[in-house]
Parts: structure tokens; C-alpha cells; sequence
């Protein structure tokens, strides 16, 4: 377009604070992208379709450690399958839907080097940044199947030739390596199997000395490619060409240097490229071009590197030649056209409001005729007309055409909604605010739902909470208001670009429906606990200033009940962190699993495997566990400490004499 690359050229394909970003190797319109804590995600940037495929298990005694930019690797040789980091290497073979652990702990696993629950400056790390022990990079070798390499930020080196079966470890065998030092980049070679370029640097301890070490044989003998007097900076990334073997390219922290003769020297690139800090590098090899990526500096393109392919290709010798031309790319006579929306004959960037989500619901309302009041003073004024308005609709979404919502002023009457599926089933219970004349509101295509694990326990006449969405199909929505009814059928539609299969939709509600059985348990349970706590509470109230022998027991008592229940209910949700600033619990609760299970049966459109499976299976078994102890002391200590709360004369009245 005219004006070159703007912003919103570019498509968002996920949040966080910037991290690795892959292309579906199958699909280019899918993206693998990735948010600090191990958060990484599969996106469709044209539809905006999106997966939570977060490694995850079951195993309560296992806490994945996630870098902060955790690594994710494409396989070369199946473009389903994907790899991603922890302190553990975890494989899919279909595109994240599903992982299976395929290595033990890669990193030194030092327990002393994990406790950034217990530090963080001023306040305590709560994003993950300072999670150490973790995989920093994996390169599975192109050339080779099965030959895995890995890299750690505490200065691991591995390396599998099986697939994972079987891992060697080379710390402290690689000669001139700092043991200890971080390993941000691992790159293997296209054509031989057993050739890894390895990036460390060691600035975080002060060592600010470039380290970039070479194997050609598996790792059974090491060089180093660049030092302190090669180039300036400690090492970022490298990126052997993939075409010419003599061409090798080097990113420092002071800017991007080439070598023509495999290594043997570096000289730095200045030609329109600052001495910036230079993170990582990849080549766009339809047109040849080296795209670099940089911090601070964004993103650069070096146009047509095939003239520095000709110059490697000569082992760096420069022609001698008074002037030599090389191969051109092809020209084409590109028609520009104007950039779309933001532009110089407007005066900013204009955000206009979305279409409202949701079926749309429309209706007219006629209040019904009340007798006329008596006749007001002169001097009152008359009521005011209808006030035609925007506001919300309760559990359906916004209203429009005087639709209101209880924003201020006239709050409207109430229109009792009922919503059939096409077996007349109830599936919705809906109230909606509405005025007189045209109301227009919109039902968010969900279904009844239920009380969410861990929520408070919902007051009489509080709205019917809102559930997943409904399947596809038509709809009967039912409308009540003033002692009369109407009614209008809707159709609802799946997103046509998404092309969901509805066997799956059924597979991950039957799953939900099978753990909300659990998490009702889970609520009566906590409900119970909350009664309890309040009795007790209500007793130390009476007992206070209250002495004698009795009055002491019946206290002592109670401070033990209060104990078992507090114990219990931070199995479910965990303890109340009361340190300074924002927190961030690991412990694994009752709650955590339930929540877990339930965001990875919805988190992909894929029916429910065997990870969701374990989820489920956990979850339920944390439940029925939390509800035998929680019976066990109802059955017992509570009883009994009810008997002796019944038993127990407590003078909370005295008698007083005459004066």
C-alpha cells in the first residue's frame, strides 16, 4: 500500500509480553503463539478461531517449571506433531490437542533455585519471570529423524538420537562453556545429523564474553566458533545459512556480524543496520531474504542475500574483478492502492461500535392501564413520556429501542423470558427490563448453567446463572409479561468458517455434565464448612468475656472445630497468602483441579482424549476425597461438639439485685 507498513497492517495472534511465535506447518493460516507461564495457544488469525493447548497432567506431584519465553519446536518430518518446555520435553502429535512427556527432568531440577514463590523484590513474583530450572530451547534436527537437541537456562546441553527414549547430557563437556551458563538458542544443521550450533552467554553473572560452540559428530568433540576477538557482545542467536555452508550468520548484543569462510572470521553488517541488540534470525527463502529480529529496534528485513551467498561461496575472497555484478531478483511493476481505514484525510483512527453479539430479541411493550391516580396539586408537574434508551439486558445482553436495563432513571417492567429447544425442553430462564414501545434485546445463545465450584451460594430469587451454548438448531423463545404471553422462534447457527463437528461439541458437554456431579458435591461441602464457621464464630461471640471452667472448654473446643475446618477448606481453595503485595499460590487445591479439568475439555474443538480423561478422573477423586473428611467430621468431633455446646449452661445474663 501507499505509506509503507503501519500497525494495523499486522494481525494479533496473542497476548502477553512477546514470545515465540510459529506457523501451523500444515496450514499457514493457523499460528502457535505463547504468553509468559507456559500459556501457549494455537490460532487461526483469519477467523480468529482459537486452542488452549497448555501442557498439563494429572499427576498432583508434578508442577511444571515454564520458562518465561518457553520453548516450542516444529517436528520436520510430521507436520502435526509440535514439541513445547517445561523441565520436561512434552510432545503432540496432533497439534497440541494431546501431549505425552517424552524425557525426564532435562534441567539440574536444584531445589534452591525454585522458590520464586518466596522472593521478588518489593513484592512477590506472581508472572513467572523468575522461573528457573526450565528448557530454554529444542531443536529437533531437520537432517535426522528422532535426533532431538535441548538447551536449559541453568546450562544443561542434551541431546536424544531415539525420539526421547534415551537422553545424554553434556554439561561440563563442552570445552571454554561456563558450566551453569544460559542456553537461549540451539540450531541444528539441514544436511548432517549430528551438526548443533549452541548459544550461551553468562552476562547474568557478570561474564559478558560471546559463546557460540559447534559439533559436527553428535557432540563427541566441540569447537568454539566465536570468542571475545571474533565479535563484540555476548552471543543472542546464529543462523547457519541453509543453502551455502560457508555462510553464517551472528546476532550480539551490539549487532549483527557475518562470517564468509564457515566461521574462521566475523566481520560485523553496518549497511543500513544499527548496532543494535540482535535477539534472533530466520531466512525467508522464497525471496532470500534475512529477517532479524531485534530488541528495542523491532523487526528488519536484509533484502536478497544471494549476493553474500556468492561471496561465501568463494570462501570469503572478495572479487578482484574492478566491478562485478550479481544475479537480480525478478521486478515487478506492483500497483499501490491506498491504505485502508487510517489516513491523512481523516483526523484519527475511528473505532466504531460492533454488531451486538447474540440472537437478537425484539418486542413491543404496552404497559396495561392503571386507574387514574387523584388529581395533582396545580403546581405538580405532569409524569414524564417514555424515555426511549440503550441498557442492559439481564442475562441476554444489551438492549435496544427503549429496552432498559436499571442504568438510572426509570428501571421499566419485567418480561419473564422462557427459551424451548425443538423438543420443547426449557433451557433458558431469562428477566429482562423493558419500557414502552419497541424493546430490543439479545439472549447470549447459552443455556441454563449451574453454580460454578468455589461460588457463593446464590440468594433466593437471584438469576438463573448462564451455562455453555446451545447447539445449533431453532428455538422457541416464550415472552411474559403482564399476564400475557407471546412467543417467536429463533435459529441459531454455528460460525461457518470454524466447521465444528457437533459429535465433538456432545463429547465435551458429557464430559462437563459428568464433572459438575463433582463440583455440586465439591459446593455442598464448602457450603457446610461456611455454616459451620459461622456457628462457631457466633459462639466465640457469646463466649466472650464469659468465664468459668465450662465456658473455657466449650471456647477451647471450639477454636479446634474452627482449626479442622479451616484445614479443610485451604485443601479446597488453598491458604490465605498475607504477605505484601500480589501472590501467586502453586499449592494444588481441590478447586484448581475441578477448574483444570473443566478449562481443557473446552479449551480445543477435539472430543475429550485421555488427558482430559485423567483431568476428570483427578478431579473427581480430589472431590470424593475432601467429601469423606468433611463427613468424617461432621460424624464425629462436630457432633460431639454440638452435644457439648447443648449441654453447656453459658450465663449470658445476669441477675441483677436492687440498688
Amino acid at each position: 500500500t501507499s505509506g509503507g507498513i503501519r500497525n494495523y497492517d499486522w494481525e494479533n495472534v496473542g497476548g502477553g509480553d512477546g514470545f515465540d511465535v510459529m506457523p501451523d506447518a500444515e496450514d499457514p493460516s493457523w499460528v502457535y503463539s505463547m504468553s509468559q507461564q507456559g500459556n501457549v495457544g494455537r490460532r487461526n488469525w483469519k477467523t480468529g478461531e482459537s486452542w488452549y493447548i497448555r501442557p498439563v497432567t494429572a499427576d498432583t506431584s508434578i508442577k511444571f517449571r515454564f520458562n518465561w519465553n518457553s520453548a516450542i519446536a516444529q517436528d520436520p518430518f510430521d507436520k502435526k506433531t509440535i514439541y513445547f518446555g517445561s523441565q520436561f520435553v512434552h510432545k503432540s502429535t496432533n497439534k497440541g490437542a494431546a501431549w505425552e512427556m517424552i524425557s525426564p527432568d532435562l534441567t539440574t531440577d536444584n531445589k534452591e533455585q525454585q522458590k520464586q514463590n518466596e522472593n521478588g523484590g518489593l513484592t512477590l513474583d506472581i508472572t513467572g519471570a523468575e522461573n528457573y530450572n526450565t528448557i530454554l530451547a529444542i531443536e529437533p534436527s531437520p537432517a535426522e529423524k528422532g535426533v532431538i537437541w535441548v538447551g536449559t537456562d541453568d546450562g544443561n546441553v542434551q541431546l536424544t538420537r531415539d525420539g526421547g527414549k534415551t537422553w545424554t547430557n553434556f554439561r561440563g563437556k563442552i570445552p571454554g562453556m561456563p558450566v551453569g551458563a544460559w542456553i537461549p538458542q540451539v540450531k541444528a544443521s539441514r544436511t548432517n545429523g549430528g551438526e548443533v550450533f549452541v548459544v550461551a552467554n553468562d552476562y547474568r553473572r557478570g561474564d559478558f564474553k560471546p559463546y557460540i560452540f559447534r559439533t559436527t559428530d553428535y557432540g563427541k568433540t566441540w569447537t568454539r566458533l566465536v570468542d571475545e576477538k571474533k565479535v563484540k557482545g555476548y552471543a543472542l542467536c546464529v543462523l547457519p545459512d541453509p543453502t551455502e555452508k560457508n555462510l553464517i550468520f551472528v546476532g550480539t548484543e551490539h549487532g549483527l556480524w557475518i562470517s564468509f569462510d564457515n566461521g574462521a572470521s566475523f566481520e560485523q553488517w553496518k549497511n543500513g543496520y544499527p548496532s543494535v541488540s540482535t535477539y534472533d534470525l530466520a531466512i525467508q527463502e522464497e525471496e532470500a531474504d534475512l529477517v532479524i529480529a531485534t530488541f528495542g529496534r523491532s523487526l528488519w528485513v536484509l533484502d536478497d542475500i544471494r549476493p553474500l551467498r556468492k561471496l561465501a561461496a568463494n570462501n570469503g575472497n572478495k572479487p578482484t574483478a574492478p566491478i562485478t555484478a550479481f544475479a537480480a531478483p525478478a521486478g515487478w511493476q506492483a500497483f499501490y492502492k491506498p491504505s485502508a481505514g487510517y489516513e491523512w484525510s481523516v483526523d484519527g483512527i475511528w473505532d466504531a461500535e460492533n454488531k451486538a453479539r447474540g440472537a437478537a430479541i425484539s418486542f413491543y411493550l404496552n404497559k396495561p392501564t392503571r386507574t387514574a391516580p387523584a388529581a395533582a396539586p396545580a403546581t405538580e408537574a405532569a409524569p414524564a413520556a417514555p424515555v426511549m434508551r440503550q441498557g442492559g439486558g439481564g442475562g441476554g445482553g444489551r438492549g435496544q429501542f427503549g429496552g432498559g436495563g436499571g442504568r438510572g432513571g426509570n428501571r421499566g417492567d419485567t418480561v419473564m423470558v422462557r427459551i424451548y429447544n425443538a423438543k420443547n425442553e426449557l433451557v433458558r430462564n431469562l428477566r429482562w427490563m423493558a419500557d414502552s414501545g419497541f424493546n430490543r434485546m439479545y439472549w447470549g445463545m447459552e443455556e441454563k448453567g449451574f453454580r460454578q465450584p468455589g461460588g457463593p451460594k446464590p440468594a433466593a430469587g437471584s438469576p438463573e446463572p448462564g451455562g455453555m451454548s446451545v447447539d445449533p438448531g431453532m428455538y422457541k423463545v416464550v415472552l411474559n409479561y403482564a399476564r400475557t404471553s407471546d412467543s417467536t422462534w429463533v435459529e441459531v447457527k454455528a460460525d461457518p468458517r470454524a466447521n465444528r463437528d457437533p459429535s465433538v461439541i456432545a463429547a465435551q458437554k458429557q464430559m462437563t455434565t459428568r464433572l459438575q456431579k463433582s463440583s455440586d458435591k465439591l459446593n455442598d461441602v464448602m457450603d457446610r464448612l461456611t455454616e459451620a464457621d459461622e456457628a462457631c464464630n457466633k459462639m466465640n461471640a457469646q463466649l466472650k468475656d464469659v468465664r468459668g471452667k465450662e465456658a473455657d472448654t466449650l471456647r477451647k473446643t471450639t477454636s479446634a472445630i474452627q482449626k479442622e475446618i479451616t484445614a479443610l477448606r485451604e485443601r479446597i481453595s488453598g491458604k490465605t497468602d498475607s504477605r505484601q503485595g500480589l501472590t501467586r499460590s502453586t499449592d494444588v487445591t481441590v478447586l484448581m483441579m475441578l477448574r483444570n479439568a473443566r478449562q481443557y475439555i473446552f479449551s480445543k474443538p477435539v472430543a475429550p482424549g485421555s488427558t482430559e480423561e485423567a483431568l476428570t478422573v483427578a478431579a473427581e477423586n480430589a472431590v470424593n476425597t475432601i467429601v469423606g473428611d468433611a463427613n468424617t467430621l461432621f460424624s464425629g468431633k462436630w457432633k460431639d461438639y454440638k452435644k457439648l455446646v447443648e449441654e453447656t449452661k453459658v450465663e449470658l445474663v445476669k441477675e441483677y439485685k436492687d440498688l
